[in-house]
C-alpha cells in the first residue's frame, strides 16, 4: 500500500485549518459546549469517588447519583452562602455610597479649581439618583448581574444530566478513544487516559485547596482590618483566584472599594492592597507549588495567551476552563510524533536542550 507523506509545511497550514475550525464550532455551540466541559471535568473529578462506591458492590448508576447528590449538595451551599452575604453587601454599599462619593467629588472638584481653575460642576457632588440609574439601567441589580454569569457558567438543567451520564458512560468513552487510535496499544492508550484524568482531578482539587486556603487566609488579614463581611469578601477573593493573573486583582478590588466607602482612612483600603498583594506572592512563590505543582505544567506564555483566548470565545468561563483544557491537549499531542512539538511548545521551556545538541 502506498502512503502519501506531506511536508511539514502543509501540516502545519492542515493544523492551523483545524484551530480556526474548532474556534468557529466552540463559539457557535458554546450553549452546549460550555455545560459539557464543565461536567466533564466534574466527572473526571468524582471518578475515583464512584470508583471507591462500585468496589463497595454499589451499582454504576446508584453511585453515579449519589456523586451528583453530593455535588449538588455542595453547589446550592455555596450559592446560597453567596447570595446571602451579597444582599447584606449591597444594602451597606447603598448606604455609604452617597455620603462618601459626593464627598470625594467635592474634594476633586476643590482641588482641580485650585491648581488650574477649572469648575468640574461637582461643587455639590453627585445626584446619587442618576448613578444608581445608571448602575441599574434596564433593570439590571447586581443579584441579577450574578444570576446572568451563573447562567452563562452552566445551563441549570444541562449540568447535572451530563455530569450524570459522563459518570455512567466513563468506561464506554474511554474504549472508544482506544479504537480511534486503533495503531497505539490498547494498554498504552488506557494509561495516556488515566493519566489524563489524574492530571485533571490533581489540577481541581490541588486549586480547590489552594483556594480554600486563601479564603480563610483573606478572611483573617479582612478581618483584623476591621473590615465587615470580611468572610464574603475573602472567599471570593479565594474562589478568584482560580483565573490565574486576572483571578487575584478582581478579589482585591472589592474590599478595596467597600473600604474606601466605609471608612474614614485611606490606610484601610491600602492596606488591603498591600496585604491581598503579599498574600499573592506568598501564593504564587510557595503555596501553589507545593500543592499543584507541575500538574499542568504549562509555560508562562502559553498560559497567559490561553486566558486571552479563552476569555474572548467564553468570557470568564472560557477563563476558568482553559487551562486543564490546555493541559489536556498537550498530554493529546503527546501520543503522536507529528504533534510531539505542540505539545513541548505548551511544556516549560528545556533549557538545556542547546547543551545536548553541542554535545
Amino acid at each position: 500500500m502506498v502512503t502519501t507523506k506531506f511536508p511539514p509545511y502543509a501540516k502545519a497550514v492542515f493544523l492551523s485549518l483545524l484551530i480556526i475550525i474548532i474556534i468557529f464550532f466552540m463559539i457557535m455551540a458554546k450553549a452546549i459546549l460550555i455545560p459539557l466541559l464543565v461536567s466533564g471535568y466534574i466527572a473526571m473529578l468524582m471518578t475515583s469517588f464512584c470508583n471507591r462506591l462500585e468496589r463497595w458492590k454499589i451499582p454504576r448508576s446508584l453511585s453515579a447519583f449519589i456523586a451528583l447528590l453530593l455535588i449538588i449538595i455542595a453547589t446550592s451551599g455555596i450559592m446560597y452562602f453567596i447570595f446571602s452575604q451579597l444582599q447584606s453587601f449591597t444594602d451597606d454599599v447603598e448606604m455609604n455610597m452617597e455620603e462618601k462619593v459626593n464627598g470625594f467629588a467635592i474634594k476633586i472638584n476643590t482641588w482641580v479649581n485650585n491648581v488650574i481653575s477649572y469648575d468640574l460642576g461637582m461643587g455639590n457632588g453627585f445626584k446619587m439618583e442618576k448613578i444608581m440609574a445608571m448602575i441599574e439601567k434596564g433593570g439590571t441589580t447586581m443579584s441579577a448581574l450574578l444570576f446572568t454569569t451563573i447562567g452563562t457558567i452552566s445551563n441549570i438543567v444541562l449540568l447535572p444530566v451530563f455530569i450524570f451520564f459522563l459518570l455512567i458512560y466513563r468506561d464506554h468513552l474511554a474504549i472508544f478513544v482506544t479504537k480511534v487510535f486503533a495503531k497505539q496499544r490498547n494498554r498504552i492508550l488506557l494509561e495516556h487516559i488515566v493519566s489524563i484524568r489524574k492530571i485533571v482531578h490533581a489540577y481541581i482539587v490541588g486549586a480547590g485547596k489552594v483556594m480554600i486556603i486563601l479564603g480563610i487566609v483573606n478572611t483573617v488579614v479582612l478581618f483584623a482590618l476591621g473590615i465587615k463581611h470580611a468572610i464574603f469578601f475573602g472567599m471570593i477573593a479565594g474562589l478568584l483566584n482560580i483565573i490565574p493573573y486576572v483571578g487575584p486583582f478582581l478579589g482585591a478590588i472589592m474590599p478595596f472599594f467597600f473600604a474606601l466607602l466605609t471608612k474614614d482612612s485611606l490606610f484601610y483600603p491600602f492596606a488591603v492592597v498591600v496585604s491581598f498583594t503579599l498574600i499573592q506572592f506568598a501564593e504564587s512563590s510557595f503555596l501553589t507549588p507545593k500543592i499543584t505543582g507541575a500538574n499542568v505544567n504549562l509555560n508562562a506564555f502559553i498560559t497567559f495567551l490561553g486566558l486571552l483566548i479563552g476569555g474572548a470565545i467564553w468570557g470568564v468561563v472560557g477563563m476558568v476552563l482553559i487551562i486543564p483544557t490546555i493541559a489536556i491537549l498537550k498530554k493529546l499531542f503527546e501520543l503522536s510524533p507529528d504533534t510531539e512539538p505542540y505539545a513541548y511548545l505548551f511544556g516549560e521551556e528545556d533549557s538545556k536542550w542547546f547543551k545536548r545538541r553541542k554535545t
